[in-house]
């Protein structure tokens, strides 16, 4: 395998996060504002639905295939499960018990998204005959024990800040967009972190599927777009008639849904839809926790944001996991390409009219 094919995939799931990390940083300044999110949602599917279009167009043109209904109706479900109601769910469930509790879920994608691919034959797991198997199932259980050191562990605070960390920050934003005194729902919320979990973990499966049958991620993903926006207007619609709500102010929130629709909802999940492509969901998925770690990272020095001793601890752990998991990965590769290049040695000993069976 070479160096380029090897590396590019971890360099721009890395560039990734770094893009939706700072979108997460960008909405906690313009929420303060009252900004619906539904009506943010639906502006950055626009944004990136007007940026992916032309792209689309000029460089997929001449390869494209036939964009048949079915797949139509595989991107309409991927808006539905990768955009419009994923990113609503998680946002109810903010809404309604409380950031560090949601963080837990969104931590757990790589492990439910590997579970949810076993049946599916996207993964598999030869614990006994292979180093690589081995490697992914702990590193996935590592993952895992990480994030719940992020969730259920606080520690001590490493930083003097006189201001509330970020998890109490994020908190009392979705306190001022519930309108009053809401008493936090733990079971709804609960259970729509959970449909959000496994809707995004479910993308991540259809969109291994999409990249078969229709491989061109731009184009791909200026349909995604086009459908989400459609689907998160028409929820938006059903559930305030206030139109004044459409209405942007001020240059903050007019460059917030700027950039979190050209980078975050366009050039992010053409990349991922690309990674999936090259590496498959698991691979993509196992970097859904680094987009927390970076956002924390972020909000130290800029935003003076309050780090504690257990998000430190949680976040080594999940970096080691997530390390453990991507050696195994790659150590299944070499092995698929050994017998691969083994297969094709002996093919060319034999004599045509053997027959040779290759795994």
């Amino acid at each position: 395998m070479k160096s380029c094919d090897k590396w590019s995939p971890i360099i721009a799931m890395v560039a990734i996060d770094f893009g939706f990390a700072i979108v997460n940083l960008l909405l906690k300044r313009i929420v303060d504002s009252g900004m619906d999110h539904l009506v943010f949602i639906t502006y950055r599917q626009c944004i990136a639905t007007i940026l992916l279009a032309p792209i689309a167009y000029l460089s997929e043109r001449n390869r494209r295939p036939k964009l048949t209904f079915v797949i139509l109706c595989h991107l309409f479900l991927s808006a539905i499960v990768g955009a419009s109601l994923t990113q609503y769910f998680f946002l109810l469930g903010i809404q309604y018990t409380s950031a560090t509790f949601s963080c837990a879920f969104i931590n757990m994608v790589p492990v439910i998204t590997f579970l949810m691919a076993l049946p599916f034959r996207l993964e598999n797991v030869n614990i006994k005959g292979s180093t690589g198997g081995r490697a992914k199932a702990v590193g996935a259980l590592v993952c895992l024990g990480g994030a719940m050191i992020l969730t259920l562990y606080k520690g001590s605070p490493l930083f003097n800040y006189s201001r509330p960390g970020p998890a109490t920050h994020i908190v009392d934003q979705a306190l001022k967009l519930s309108s009053g005194k809401r008493k936090e729902r733990w079971t709804l919320g609960s259970m729509a972190m959970i449909s959000g979990t496994l809707l995004w973990s479910s993308w991540f499966l259809l969109q291994s599927y999409i990249t078969k049958s229709y491989p061109c991620q731009y184009s791909s993903t200026a349909i995604m777009s086009l459908f989400a926006a459609i689907q998160s207007a028409a929820l938006a619609v059903s559930m305030d008639r206030n139109f004044s709500m459409w209405a942007l102010k001020g240059k903050e929130e007019i460059l917030t849904v700027m950039y979190a629709g050209i980078v975050g909802s366009g050039m992010c999940y053409v990349g991922m839809s690309w990674c999936v492509k090259k590496r498959g969901p698991l691979f993509t998925a196992a970097f859904s926790p680094l987009i927390q770690i970076i956002a924390a990272m972020l909000d130290i020095p800029f935003l003076h944001e309050q780090l504690h001793l257990g998000s430190l601890l949680g976040s080594i752990t999940v970096i080691a996991g997530l390390y453990i998991l991507l050696w195994g990965k790659n150590k299944e590769m070499q092995n698929c390409v050994a017998k691969v290049s083994q297969g094709t040695e002996e093919i060319k000993d034999q004599e045509p009219s053997s027959q040779v069976d290759i795994l």
